[in-house]
Order: structure tokens, then sequence, then C-alpha cells
């Protein structure tokens, strides 16, 4: 008798109901509506505290390679390093990075941190309290051992 296979619609709805794909489906969204934010405090604090020092737009540092550097776009002539948007790009991924840590990562495992504390220090009192009943059962073990040691000795 051969098995029967699962369809491939059924594979493909078994992969979608799966708890990691609507989990990764709705942190793609959030990181999305991340970036917006990031980018405008980039755009909104970053770059005109750079543009105190220099231009607003970092995009529009480079450095020439190949003379003549002139023209933008498509009429650019020369060969240019366009290290400005790469700063910018930087500047953004540090920003993002640390938000995410100090906003998201540090507070959660602090959180993390303390719940895993509380649940030690409930084990330990749980293991002290099931020590002590067991030194106390011990000792009453003995206890009665001894008196019924001594009333042997004794008839």
């Amino acid at each position: 008798m051969s098995e029967k296979k699962p369809s491939v619609w059924e594979g493909f709805k078994a992969f979608l109901m799966r708890g990691n794909v609507v989990d990764l489906a709705v942190a793609v969204v959030i990181g999305a509506a991340f970036t917006n934010i990031v980018n405008s405090v980039v755009k909104g604090i970053i770059n005109p505290l750079v543009g105190a020092i220099g231009t607003k737009n970092l995009d529009s540092y480079s450095s020439c390679l190949k003379e003549p550097c002139t023209g933008t776009g498509d009429s650019a002539t020369g060969v240019r390093i366009l290290w400005g948007s790469v700063l910018g790009a930087t500047l953004t991924f540090v920003i993002t990075a640390a938000v995410v840590y100090f906003l998201m990562v540090l507070p959660m495992s602090k959180y993390l941190a303390r719940m895993e504390a509380r649940r030690k220090a409930k084990e330990g009192t749980h293991e002290i309290i099931e020590v002590t009943e067991l030194e106390v059962l011990k000792e009453i073990r003995d206890a009665l051992l001894a008196q019924r040691g001594s009333g042997h000795d004794g008839r």
C-alpha cells in the first residue's frame, strides 16, 4: 500500500500556518515602520547637526578619483567616490542599532533576567524547604529508632 502524499497546496498551507512565518511577517512590517522613524530622525536631526559643519545633504560629499568631475546624475563626468552617502547610511545603521538596543533589547534582557532571578529564588526556596523537611523526617526516624531501641533493651 502506498501512503498518500500531501498535495503542494496542503504543504504550502501548513508552511503559512506555522507560527514562525506569522512572527516573521509581523517583524518585517514593524521593521519597515521603524525604518521610517529612523530615517526621519536622521533627516530631521542628524543631517542638520552635520549641516552645521558642512551641508545638510550628506549625499553631496564626494571625492574625485579621475578628473574632470563635473555634473550630476547621468551627465556626470569623471570617477567619483560618494563617501557622503556611505556616511549617511552608516549613521542610519548606527542610530537604528542604538535605538533597537536601548529601547528593545536592553529592557527585554533586563526583564528576562528579573524573571529568571525570581524563578531561581522560588526554586531555591522550594529546595530549602524540601531539604529542611527531609532533615526533619530523618531526625524523626532517628528518634523513633532510638525509642524502639531503648524500649527493647528495657524489657
